[in-house]
């Protein structure tokens, strides 16, 4: 055994001061008792986690009969912080051992990834650490294309282009292809599109610094899909993946992308700018072109978007919105099976003409605070305006629950890796 044992139980068995604590200490050994397991004993696991973690206890092992796998996992994600991320022992069958050291490693490399500083993370570095996390589990069957630079330009991708230009680090839009067929003309089932802004000022629609503070998580979306990607290949998946990074930062300088600029996508769409900090769906709506190009059956994105998911959410959930609604109901089973919070917010066609321009087809945004009522769906509106055959198959993923600046009852500061299982198992189950 490894460190502190940790027993979960519904059958008292300290008899002193302790006997009404959730978290009992008998004999070197932490019991974690639970009257009942009701249906939000996962939760309190997780707060339960914290608190073991919050006394300095470095590592344990799960022990007893009772550790179901979402118990363990919830166990897990209470437990881990930016420190300590591998230090549980699970209990169980070996092959469910493996499954979620395995799982837990990949939470741990999403954590990390998405904590760095924009120091150490430039749109190139992020690619570049993208692409030999997930060649590394199959280097037989994955391949990587990036554009970069001014070829973004010259090549229409002029929403990812725009956004980073003003950086001194170049923005890239990385392809990555796992492809266990190993044949080029293999169909497509999924594409996965995330937003990688490695740094987000606001651009000349500035934040404030209290609201620029966090924003080294702005490239979350990215961590999520590669995460979910990596996760979905060590359980076996079997059809080719397109894993699309859009990734740039957004700075001020003289060649900044300017409030009131039009651009004009590759679909024929035009774009005003009315707010240069609602950058993400711009990089987006790039990476869902170059994913319809590949008729894939499904595309999901995942992005830290709007902070109007955030308030509609409490940050406790990742918000879904989608056109489709037998996908949405596939993500929100799958999200279940998960124990992952999603809830869907209202997505119609007519959310396109939300963020209406005199010079345009579209803004960005809106020029109130938040891009005004309704935000977060408005984003997905634009969004909608660049993928296939009306919707059907696409699910966006607001990652509203995606990082802490801080830590509460359930989670250490930083990343979270919230929607990683929830896409995997998209992958693994897509029909």
């Amino acid at each position: 055994m490894h460190g502190v044992q940790v027993h979960l139980i519904n059958d008292n068995k300290a008899t002193d001061w302790q006997q009404n604590k959730t978290i009992q200490h008998i004999n070197g050994e932490v019991f974690l008792y639970f009257p009942e397991f009701d249906q939000y004993i996962e939760r309190n696991i997780q707060k339960a986690a914290r608190k073991i973690e919050n006394m300095g206890v470095e590592q344990v092992t799960l022990a007893g009969d009772d550790w179901q796998e979402s118990y363990q996992w919830a166990f897990a994600q209470g437990f881990s912080s930016v420190t300590k991320s591998n230090n549980i022992h699970f209990t169980g069958e070996p092959e469910l051992i493996n499954k979620l050291a395995n799982k837990l490693k990949t939470y741990a490399w999403a954590k990390r990834l998405t904590n760095q500083t924009a120091a150490e993370q430039s749109p190139e570095i992020l690619v570049a650490s993208v692409f030999e996390y997930v060649k590394a589990l199959s280097p037989e069957y994955v391949s990587m294309n990036v554009i970069k630079g001014e070829a973004l330009n010259e090549n229409g991708w002029v929403g990812v282009y725009n956004v980073g230009k003003a950086s001194q680090h170049e923005p890239c839009l990385a392809e990555i292809d796992f492809n266990p067929s190993g044949n080029s003309d293999a169909p497509v089932d999924v594409c996965l599109v995330g937003k990688g802004i490695t740094f987000d000022t606001g651009g000349y629609s500035i934040k404030s610094n209290d609201g620029m503070f966090n924003m080294k998580c702005d490239m979350g979306g990215v961590a999520v899909v590669a995460a979910a990607l990596a996760y979905a290949m060590q359980q076996g998946l079997t059809k080719r993946v397109k894993l699309i990074l859009c990734c740039a930062e957004n700075m001020i300088s003289g060649s900044a992308y300017k409030v009131s600029d039009i651009l004009t996508y590759k679909n024929g769409v035009t774009c005003e700018v009315a707010n240069t900090d609602a950058e993400g769906r711009l990089v987006l709506a790039d990476g869902l072109l170059l994913a319809s190009e590949y008729s894939p059956n499904m595309i999901i994105d995942a992005a830290t978007l709007t902070g109007a998911a955030m308030l509609a959410t409490g940050g406790d959930y990742t918000a879904l919105m989608s056109l489709d609604n037998v996908a949405s109901e596939q993500a929100l089973v799958a999200a279940k099976a998960e124990g992952e919070p999603l809830w869907p917010l209202p997505l119609a066609p007519w959310h396109q003409e939300k963020c209406p321009s005199a010079f345009a087809d579209t803004a960005n945004s809106r020029t109130q605070k938040g891009g005004g009522m309704g935000g977060a769906s408005n984003a997905a509106g634009f969004l909608s305006r660049f993928v296939p055959n009306e919707g059907k198959g696409w699910l966006h993923f607001d990652l509203a629950a995606a990082y802490n600046g801080s830590a509460n009852s359930l989670w250490a500061a930083g990343a979270t890796g919230m929607s990683i299982a929830t896409i995997a198992n998209l992958l693994l189950n897509n029909k």
